[in-house]
């Protein structure tokens, strides 16, 4: 399944709190000082958001549609036979 874009919208303060976590863990320390940047709180809010919208998507997509999009179709000569009749 192709992944899909969920945002691509953060702010400079949510990006750089994105930086020094990644940039922490590439240096094998452990993010436990991002937690104190101002903008982390509304970070991991969008994160939840985005993994609650995930969920939604995949759940939308396992389940069948009620109606088909298409349409129905008969099967051939019943038109003939209606139009005949």
């Amino acid at each position: 399944m192709a992944s899909k874009r969920i945002s691509n919208s953060f702010s400079e303060g949510e990006v750089q709190v994105l930086d020094f976590i990644l940039t922490t863990l590439l240096r094998g320390g452990t993010p436990t000082m991002a937690t104190r940047h101002k903008d982390f709180a509304s970070l991991y809010r969008k994160v939840v958001s985005m993994k609650k919208r995930l969920e939604e998507q995949k759940k939308a997509a396992r389940t069948a549609p009620e109606r088909s999009s298409v349409g129905t179709v008969k099967a051939p000569g019943t038109a003939k036979k209606a139009a005949a009749g």
